[in-house]
């Protein structure tokens, strides 16, 4: 699995799951904290719960509850290690 390209088609996944409309997959760090103001997207506990909908049913990857998926997942490279190991 290329890794660039899953970070990418993760960062459109948070921009449509979130309807961040206004935010370019290319304007989200991939190192940056997912749930931080300085990512620029306001994601709460609603859109930690979209998101972790969206991978289950794109990637079939289960996180469980919203707090389980932010302290498991915390920026875009997290992320794609996480989904690249759940599917080694």
């Amino acid at each position: 699995m290329d890794i660039e390209k899953l970070k990418h088609d993760l960062k459109v996944l948070i921009i449509e799951e979130c309807e961040k409309d206004e935010v370019e997959a290319d304007d989200i760090k991939d190192d940056l904290e997912l749930f931080s103001n300085e990512i620029g997207l306001e994601l709460d506990s609603l859109d930690a719960l979209q998101i972790s909908m969206g991978l289950q049913k794109k990637y079939g990857i289960r996180l469980g509850d919203s707090k389980e998926f932010r302290r498991r997942v915390t920026t875009i490279q997290a992320l794609a290690e996480f989904i690249i190991e759940e599917n080694a």
